[in-house]
């Protein structure tokens, strides 16, 4: 597997929106084992690991290459 995402205990500032999406119950169960261990919000772990994904995001066959 690739480089692993570390979470630190800090908090997200910045200006934010509201957004809802639906994501399956064990996907969340796993969010909030890491909200606990780390003592992160799971709003904050979501938007580190959205943050991750795009960083490390490689588009293949699509209209932008990164």
């Amino acid at each position: 597997m690739g480089q692993k995402l570390i979470v630190e205990s800090k908090k997200y500032k910045g200006e934010t929106l509201i957004i809802s999406s639906r994501l399956p119950i064990e996907l969340i169960k796993e969010i909030d084992n890491v909200s606990e261990q780390s003592g992160r919000t799971r709003n904050e772990l979501v938007v580190m690991f959205l943050e991750y994904a795009l960083e490390n995001l490689e588009i293949k066959n699509g209209k932008e290459d990164k």
